[in-house]
């Protein structure tokens, strides 16, 4: 195959992941009203992901945090993603298991949920591209944040799930899930990680939006 080809196919799979996104267009407006009515509250968001998915859990808190509402004296979102702060995590490495990387750091950062409304509080969000699903040198992928999201259920929190392929194990315990399809494997990771941002952007400048409309902002 040469590039230009390849250059064709990844933008068919990416025609074709748009068209299966806006089948979960429920999902996605749900994940938005979760998130505006957890800015409302005053309520944390913590933001777990591995390797490339680290960065968009970053990218995802960074946006959460100041983008949705970054007028003076105003407030966003108080998302959290672990591996900003690298020396805890390596201290966290250091000592524990890999699957309790997550748990571990929430052990410190969670606080234990208040009845709002209907709304159960904090929100805990997964970016993975398996899901949870398959393995390697390292064992079983990203157990770790299957881990965090089940510490978050079990302390009556909301989770959701960013994933790819069939959407994994995460996929099935989230309470909210969007899957980025992708059947082609070759170009599984990419796509599904370019999408999980294109998703993320969605979020957060809808939010922006919905923020600027409350008179309470």
């Amino acid at each position: 195959m040469d590039t230009k080809e390849y250059i064709h196919r990844y933008f068919e799979n990416s025609k074709r992941l748009i068209k299966a996104l806006e089948g979960q267009e429920k999902s996605i407006e749900k994940i938005v009203n979760i998130l505006f009515a957890t800015w409302q509250l005053g309520a944390p968001v913590f933001i777990m992901g591995n390797g490339g998915s680290a960065s968009t859990a970053s990218h995802f808190a960074a946006d959460l945090a100041k983008t949705v509402n970054d007028l003076p004296g105003k407030r966003g979102i108080r998302a959290l993603a672990p591996w900003d702060n690298i020396p805890l995590m390596s201290a966290i490495v250091n000592d524990r298991l890999k699957e309790d990387y997550f748990t571990a750091w929430l052990d410190t950062f969670f606080l234990e949920p208040r009845e709002f409304s209907k709304l159960r509080i904090p929100v805990g969000i997964g970016i993975s591209v398996h899901g949870g699903s398959g393995s390697d040198f390292g064992g079983n992928w990203s157990q770790n944040l299957l881990k965090g999201l089940q510490y978050i259920k079990d302390r009556s929190g909301i989770t959701i799930g960013f994933s790819g392929f069939d959407g994994g194990p995460m996929a099935k315990m989230a309470d909210v899930a969007v899957v980025v399809p992708v059947e082609e494997k070759s170009l599984g990771t990419p796509l599904v990680e370019s999408f999980h941002v294109v998703l993320t952007h969605l979020i957060a400048f809808r939010l922006k939006e919905l923020i600027s409309e409350t008179k309470s902002a």
